[in-house]
């Protein structure tokens, strides 16, 4: 008989890392999804699975915004960081495209950032 360990996370943001979670899966399948929530991934890789998931561009940044709570980001960023949204080429746009995270001691990249689920 196989026992299956599951670990239950208390979620600050439980809809928001259900949204994260079900766009990983439909971008990259369940194996791959589950290794990048527990080993980690870049915000850049996290942004393209959401923007590549069945998500408008809203729902897709509300969900990384509201579950942000819910992940480990190296680099540690203290406590002073402020998520700042890239917009498309659009004069006016409101079109999310990429973010960066500024912290006192300078902006990070998307693809400066890493996350991983907390456990």
């Amino acid at each position: 008989m196989e026992v299956e360990a599951r670990l239950i996370l208390a979620l600050k943001n439980p809809e928001a890392v259900a949204a994260i979670v079900s766009a990983l899966r439909h971008v990259h399948g369940d194996d791959i999804a589950r290794l990048m929530l527990i080993e980690g991934m870049s915000l850049a890789n996290l942004l393209d699975a959401m923007f590549s998931a069945p998500l408008t561009h809203r729902e897709a940044v509300r969900a990384i915004t509201d579950g942000l709570d819910d992940f480990v980001i190296t680099p540690d960023l203290g406590l002073m960081w402020h998520l700042k949204y890239i917009y498309g080429d659009e004069p006016g746009s409101l079109h999310v495209v990429d973010m960066e995270i500024a912290t006192p001691d300078g902006t990070l990249a998307s693809r400066d950032v890493w996350l991983r689920l907390s456990s």
